[in-house]
């Protein structure tokens, strides 16, 4: 029997890590908090046939690949680290298409922002 199934997708909200992104020299000498909100969208022959935990792709996986990718280098700007992760998904992962939203707390602004976020997508071969 075929699956009615047409697309798979996995979210993780609130992956967080610290590290040393920012504009400024002072933004980048301490470490700040960030999140990240990742949806990736797999094949669908991946989804799992049975219930099992064995069969399900690795959630701790792409939560892992997100926390290197946001420690493993500073950068001056959020696209760019947002950029960086859905590079290392689509490398590392079967993805077909990456969605990621990452969070900086308490941005440098003249007035009050409790957060800024950049929010993009990129697919495989695209």
């Amino acid at each position: 029997m075929e699956s009615a199934i047409q697309t798979y997708r996995i979210r993780l909200d609130g992956i967080r890590f610290r590290a040393k992104h920012g504009a400024s020299r002072a933004e980048r000498d301490l470490p700040q908090d960030f999140a990240v909100c990742l949806e990736v969208e797999l094949p669908v022959a991946l989804l799992p046939r049975a219930d099992a935990r064995a069969r399900v792709f690795d959630y701790d996986r792409l939560a892992s690949l997100v926390v290197e990718a946001g420690t493993s280098a500073s950068y001056k700007l959020l696209e760019t680290l947002a950029e960086r992760i859905i590079a290392c998904v689509l490398d590392d992962t079967p993805a077909l298409r990456v969605t990621v939203q990452v969070k900086k707390f308490g941005p440098p602004t003249s007035v009050s922002v409790d957060s800024a976020s950049v929010e993009l997508s990129g697919r495989k071969g695209g």
